[in-house]
């Protein structure tokens, strides 16, 4: 696991993250439903949650082959999942909810990926 490359691509979504969020609180308000801000709103949630479960596994020094596919698991997931979110708070292209699942399914594999790391370590 090249950790040179997970800090990058962890930089990168946190500072997206923050970006989404504050585009989210200045530059929508008034202009989402209750119901779009609520999607808006759970995609950040997702995102800042596997944002940081991204950084704590650079801390992780167990068996990198499964840790370096939980890792690339939260990053399609932050991007189908919560990019799917995003763009159907912000477009209302209803059909965009069809994708979603494949990003969640994305972060289920993950965590199992993360549970598979310990098979090595005793």
């Amino acid at each position: 696991m090249n950790k040179t490359l997970w800090i990058k691509v962890v930089a990168v979504s946190g500072a997206l993250l923050v970006l989404f969020g504050a585009f989210a609180a200045h530059g929508l308000e008034g202009h989402l439903t209750f119901a779009q801000r609520a999607t808006y709103d759970t995609a950040v949630f997702y995102h800042a949650v596997h944002t940081l479960a991204l950084l704590s596994l650079l801390n992780l020094s167990i068996n990198t082959f499964w840790l370096a596919r939980a890792a690339c698991c939260f990053v399609v997931g932050i991007l189908v999942f919560c990019g799917s979110l995003y763009t159907l708070a912000i477009t209302g292209i209803s059909q965009l909810g069809m994708i979603t699942p494949f990003g969640g399914v994305a972060f289920i594999l993950g965590w199992l990926f993360l549970l598979l790391c310990t098979e090595s370590v005793d």
